[in-house]
């Protein structure tokens, strides 16, 4: 079973040519596995994600593949295509799986590719038209101004990931991938509170 990369933290953005910069969505983190015509997503921790069968098989329909394993981010997005946690933790809006990375397909493992090429595979592996099944594009070298758009957009943050590095999970966060997170994201707000009092019931995730 594959396990996902684990993101370290830092304070503040910057600019790199050996990164590319990516949108944080808020959301559920999962790997996509794909065979034989059926998804099954599994979260972080290793628990089948069992609320998202619709989502599932429209993931499995859009992949034109035999097989396939992708790293990504569940998410409800709102008209602007920002993420809506409280959308998708009570499952008031339509669910999407926001792919980043493309760990196997068709049995050929792709981790030890350097990021830009696995993310190039899963580019041309995702289809253009509209799919509830989306591929997440980045930009390089410039994270300081894809910060400061996130901030202003009221978005979660951004990831910087290496671009050169193959795709090695540990136990332990990689340096490598990195998450610069909003200080003054408004959808933080009263996070914990939701949490408690829902304590993952019925309607929040079904593991």
């Amino acid at each position: 079973m594959c396990t996902p990369i684990r993101l370290s933290r830092r304070t503040r953005p910057f600019d790199s040519r050996d990164y590319i910069y990516e949108i944080k969505f808020d959301g559920f983190r999962a790997l996509a596995f794909v065979e034989n015509g059926a998804c099954q997503m599994v979260s972080r921790r290793n628990h089948v994600f069992r609320n998202f069968q619709e989502l599932s098989r429209s993931i499995a329909e859009a992949l034109k593949t035999e097989s396939a394993v992708l790293d990504g981010e569940i998410v409800c997005l709102d008209d602007a295509g920002r993420s809506v946690f409280d959308d998708l933790m009570f499952r008031r809006a339509e669910c999407f799986f926001y792919g980043f990375d493309l760990l196997f397909v068709d049995g050929e493992d792709l981790r030890g590719l350097p990021l830009i090429g696995r993310k190039a595979r899963l580019r041309k592996l995702v289809q253009r038209k509209r799919s509830r099944l989306l591929y997440l594009d980045h930009i390089e070298e410039r994270g300081c101004e894809l910060f400061e758009s996130a901030c202003r957009m009221d978005l979660e943050g951004i990831i910087a990931k290496r671009k050169d590095m193959p795709y090695r999970a540990s136990e332990k966060p990689s340096p490598h991938w990195i998450k610069i997170k909003n200080p003054n994201y408004s959808q933080t707000v009263g996070r914990q509170e939701l949490f408690d009092e829902r304590a993952f019931s019925k309607t929040a995730i079904s593991r």
